[in-house]
């Protein structure tokens, strides 16, 4: 049967931030991986912060109305941040989902370090294998 713990269905490379980059280069990364959002991470890879694209956009509109672009990461990632341990059930995590609002969520050991994210399509293939794993005939 298709394991049901969220570290058998993360992302184990997620695009990551520092709190000193500039958001323009947070930018960059977020379109080269095409990725919705990452964890800002510090010197030790703890996570520390969260930035999504919506951060971003938001950022990026107030940048072009004062034709300024010196924010950095640290000046708009959300704290604290929504993040879950590897051997959580994805079910606990869809029904954590159903009505917290991020669409990714960084993935830490119990000591904060990041290890991977996980997204709602993850989650999504997840169940479906689950699912389709329950309807198999056992085999004699």
């Amino acid at each position: 049967m298709e394991s049901l713990k969220v570290n058998d269905h993360m992302n184990h490379r997620p695009v990551t931030f520092t709190s000193n980059m500039p958001v323009a280069e947070a930018v960059g990364r977020l379109l080269q991986t095409k990725q919705t959002g990452g964890p800002v991470i510090d010197e030790q890879n703890k996570v520390i912060g969260f930035l999504s694209e919506q951060d971003c956009l938001v950022q990026m509109i107030e940048s072009s109305y004062y034709r300024e672009q010196i924010a950095h990461v640290k000046d708009i990632m959300k704290t604290p941040v929504l993040a879950i341990k590897s051997y959580t059930s994805v079910i606990e995590l869809a029904q954590q989902m159903k009505t917290e609002k991020p669409k990714v969520y960084p993935v830490v050991d119990d000591d904060g370090y990041l290890l991977g994210t996980i997204n709602r399509s993850a989650l999504l293939r997840a169940l479906d294998l689950h699912l389709h794993d329950g309807y198999k005939s056992p085999t004699n």
